[in-house]
């Protein structure tokens, strides 16, 4: 091929669904974010003269039946739920990660102890573990945390040694360790291109588990509970009101599908 007839490849575009699920979640963030930069009400202060009072232009989102602001309850809620899910993605990729690369790397009895110990945990279902932890330790937010890190991980794990395996093999980096190169380099040089967007998908789909899971345990009343502001436990107080202030049990509905519907966008399969 002459230099004249080299073409150089076209970079890869983002899907215009990536591209909707991320603007959705750089929405949310700023919306969560915004009372901690501009300063906003307390959301634990009541003025019960204020219960269940709608939307109005001076406050867009309303009070709830203890005259709670629904614009701050809502942004803590966002920002407990989001900062949650984030931080146990991200405890469980690292762990995930090194463990799987560790079993693909060495085999033998290091990839049997490994591979038995995550499978333990499969045996496990994953919401009863953290039913559990959350059940022992009530009304603390580190046992959710704790819980959905020890259940995401396994994921993580499995598919990092699946796709470490074959590359581990690869000519590439067999001349890599003949040359002398070390496993940080290999990894880095390797292996993280290849796993990393693999890793970030399945990420976005582990967030928006860990996000339904801490819903789904505020509104049994088992994860955080009142008056700490929550998704899930904030549809569980104001479903009795449903007929009298549908704007206020609404709104948390929302935000959990809004942040859902933003991870899932984002970690969906590419069309060829």
């Amino acid at each position: 091929m002459t230099v004249l007839g080299y073409v150089a490849p076209r970079p890869k575009k983002w899907p215009l669904r990536r591209l909707a699920g991320l603007a959705i979640l750089a929405a949310l963030l700023v919306f969560a974010l915004l009372p901690l930069v501009i300063g906003g009400p307390d959301p634990l202060k009541q003025t019960l003269r204020l219960a269940l009072k709608g939307p109005s232009a001076a406050d867009w989102f309303g009070y709830d039946h203890l005259g709670r602001s629904m614009y701050a309850r809502l942004t803590a809620a966002f920002r407990l739920s989001l900062g949650l899910a984030g931080v146990a993605v991200v405890t469980a990729i690292v762990p995930g990660v090194l463990l799987g690369v560790l079993a693909a790397w060495r085999g033998g009895v290091i990839d049997r102890i490994v591979s038995t110990v995550s499978e333990a945990f499969l045996a496990l279902p994953g919401l009863l573990l953290v039913l559990m932890l959350a059940a022992i330790v009530p009304d603390q937010p580190i046992m959710l945390y704790v819980g959905i890190s020890l259940v995401l991980w396994v994921e993580y794990f499995r598919i990092t040694r699946a796709l470490a395996r074959p590359l581990l093999a690869s000519p590439a980096i067999e001349a890599s360790r003949l040359l002398g190169f070390g496993p940080l380099y290999i990894i880095r040089r390797h292996l993280w291109p290849e796993i990393a967007p693999i890793l970030l998908t399945v990420g976005a789909h582990g967030a928006a588990t860990a996000i339904m899971a801490v819903a789904a345990l505020g509104f049994v009343s088992v994860g955080v509970r009142p008056p700490t502001p929550e998704l899930g436990a904030m549809m569980t107080e104001l479903l009795p009101y449903y007929e009298e202030a549908p704007h206020a049990l609404l709104q948390p509905i929302a935000a959990t599908f809004l942040m859902v519907l933003a991870l899932q966008l984002i970690a969906g399969k590419d069309k060829p």
